[in-house]
């Protein structure tokens, strides 16, 4: 029998995913809250997204069982949300199952009242007793028979939730130490895996945030370890099977401590700033290797993740045909039957594709045990691209979300400034005008995601700084003044609609947006960097830009307001700690003023660009960029010496005389 519930009316491939199950599902709205309260029913909330390996697994076990709707239908509301597109709904109801278990992650299971306070919070349950796991159907009949007999135990265990997952403002108002910087590194240095590189045991996660810190403080101490665990890092994760050897990208994570065995999902969030991470480790390092894995990577996304309107697709499934990992893993018969035999028995050598398998009998291709550089085997790969192309894929999320694109037009960005590849500076362009486009509300009002030709949701804190991040990259790879403006706009409408004006930073979402249980500020950097962190980072680089000094000033307010916890666990914090490393570094400010481009004022740029010098801000200014003094007012008065190119240096609030010469500049620099 085929149902259909109300999921099918909805944009989200997520939510559409379970349109035909025969739970009663109901998206997130008042319909279903109104239901509930007019039937006396809790709501059963279910929180993922579609490339969530678990997510299906639950679905295929639980949610297309005719015994488990029956019993959801019969004595609850259902309701799903896909967290990529509420992460407001998500971030509350995570924090509750975290602070209840002590974990969390998807498929995220709640139950609430219909007044939306949770009394009951898990993730990945079984259908029946097994694996020494409660069944959701045992759970569901417990929750049944308490709120038919015993209603009050849960309203108390719902209201001490409630008081439990209420903001505590607990600002330090001496702001933050030097001590926290070091400490950060040391706790780094201390959770390091000498061998596969990495912090922590498996699963290990690649959080790169956690490698542009260490970047920024070897440039700040001149501590050389901390460059030898991100090249360790960089390098075993571009050998190990997190890495798609044959189409390239990064999965999600990797289960095991070698970086073997991927969660195969790739998401675009985790190879945007990977990419970075390698960009910037080759403008440390100049491994020309980093820079080959930056590219594989955009090579990935514009193959797979970009749209044709330019905008970035979210994600691609950890399965095909219902198997994890199905798509990526091969065998030795097939890669000879592809190569030949004495072509492909060298390539099975190389990379590890043995008879008995190092994936359930299959292999996942890597080059954990390769020491010594190897002879590129591009011809090889890309034949057995194109054969794998011909298997079943793993499913597309095409939502394109704001908050992701913004970090992937940074990278993009990046990538054509520090490579010298306008193709990729392109791609991001194409990107923010994309956005600009299709993810602007008719009253101006940023929004989070669009998919099949509508946005929705007003776009969150993390949508604002991520986009600010990727306009200020892209003014940096073209000198664009649009860039810097736009940039300014939406921190201003973020300043205006997010701000606590009483404890200061960021809310998750906007005073305009939906009034929930609790309005949460999250400065934690997880999987990615909080927006709160991004924010402070993107103040200080406008503060620099524009010579605004109350954009330094906002910098400032987020850590004092969030220096306590920073302070209490630095390593879980590394991307606010790189925004405080901005205010201690030696910052420069570099304007090249010219009449007019020409080969010296390019060599001027290219060598303020070159090296890695994250505390650098560089402004081009000729007559054709003139519109950069309507928000750079301070660089008007600059100009070209004798009508040479002529280059402005300022170091920590000192600015030294402008030179007109390579050399006078690359010794100032210097």
């Amino acid at each position: 029998m085929t149902y259909t519930n109300k999921l099918i009316n909805e944009k989200s491939p997520y939510l559409l995913q379970h349109a035909h199950n025969p739970v009663n599902w109901y998206p997130w709205g008042e319909q279903a809250f109104e239901k509930a309260k007019t039937e006396d029913k809790p709501i059963f909330l279910s929180i993922g997204y579609s490339t969530c390996h678990w997510c299906h697994v639950m679905e295929r076990e639980s949610f297309e069982h005719e015994d488990v709707a029956a019993l959801l239908n019969a004595n609850f509301i259902s309701v799903k949300v896909d967290r990529e597109e509420r992460p407001d709904v998500d971030h509350i109801y995570m924090n509750v199952c975290q602070s209840l278990t002590g974990h969390g992650g998807w498929p995220l299971t709640i139950m609430m009242t219909a007044d939306k306070v949770p009394f009951f919070a898990g993730t990945y349950f079984p259908r029946t007793d097994q694996r020494g796991m409660q069944g959701l159907m045992r759970i569901l009949q417990n929750v049944v028979g308490l709120w038919q007999d015993n209603r009050s135990a849960l309203t108390k265990v719902s209201n001490q939730i409630l008081q439990m997952i209420q903001p505590s403002h607990s600002a330090n108002s001496n702001g933050l130490s030097e001590d926290v910087m070091h400490d950060a590194y040391e706790g780094l240095k201390a959770q390091f895996d000498s061998i596969y590189g990495g912090f922590d045991k498996a699963p290990k996660f690649p959080s790169p945030h956690n490698l542009f810190f260490l970047l920024r403080y070897y440039v700040h101490t001149g501590e050389g370890f901390a460059l030898k665990m991100v090249e360790a890092t960089l390098d075993a994760m571009a050998h190990g099977g997190i890495f798609d050897h044959i189409g390239f990208g990064f999965s999600r994570y990797s289960t095991d401590h070698k970086w073997l065995v991927p969660h195969f999902e790739k998401m675009l969030y985790d190879n945007a700033l990977l990419a970075m991470a390698y960009l910037e480790a080759f403008q440390v390092m100049q491994k020309p290797g980093h820079s080959q894995v930056a590219e594989q990577i955009f090579t990935y996304v514009l193959r797979e993740l970009t749209s044709p309107e330019g905008g970035f697709y979210a994600a691609e499934d950890a399965d095909s045909e219902g198997v994890e990992g199905k798509f990526y893993v091969w065998t030795v018969e097939e890669v000879k039957q592809v190569l030949g035999d004495g072509p492909g028995e060298k390539f099975c050598q190389v990379y590890d594709i043995t008879e008995q398998g190092n994936f359930e009998g299959k292999n996942i291709p890597n080059l954990i045990q390769k020491h010594v550089a190897l002879q590129p085997m591009h011809e090889q790969i890309e034949r057995l691209r194109l054969h794998r192309d011909k298997r079943i894929h793993p499913f597309k999320d095409d939502k394109i979300l704001t908050a992701w694109n913004g970090l992937m037009i940074a990278a993009f960005a990046m990538g054509g400034r520090i490579l010298a590849q306008e193709k990729y500076t392109q791609a991001a362009q194409n990107a923010v005008t994309f956005i600009h486009d299709h993810l602007v509300r008719a009253d101006g009002r940023l929004l989070a995601g669009y998919r099949d030709g509508q946005a929705a949701h007003p776009a969150y804190a993390d949508d604002y700084a991520f986009f600010v991040w990727g306009l200020l990259e892209c003014f940096e790879a073209t000198f664009d003044a649009t860039y810097l403006k736009h940039a300014i706009h939406w921190t201003e409408q973020l300043i205006t609609l997010f701000w606590d004006e009483q404890h200061d930073g960021f809310f998750v979402y906007g005073s305009d947006g939906e009034q929930l249980i609790t309005r949460p500020k999250e400065i934690y950097d997880g999987a990615m960097p909080s927006g709160n962190s991004v924010m402070a980072y993107n103040f200080m680089r406008l503060a620099r830009l524009t010579g605004q000094v109350q954009y330094e000033q906002k910098a400032n307010q987020i850590m004092d307001a969030f220096g306590g916890q920073i302070s209490n666990f630095p390593r879980g914090y590394t991307h606010a700690i790189s925004a405080f490393l901005y205010t201690q570094a030696k910052s420069k400010e570099i304007v090249v003023v010219a009449d007019q481009p020409s080969q010296l004022a390019s060599e001027m740029l290219n060598l303020c660009r070159k090296h890695f010098t994250p505390f650098t801000q560089t402004i081009f200014m000729t007559a054709q960029n003139a519109p950069i003094v309507e928000v750079a007012p301070f660089v008007k008065d600059y100009q070209p010496i004798e009508g040479k190119p002529t280059a402005y240096v300022c170091e920590n609030y000192a600015c030294q005389p402008p030179v007109t010469t390579i050399d006078a500049l690359q010794d100032m620099l210097q």
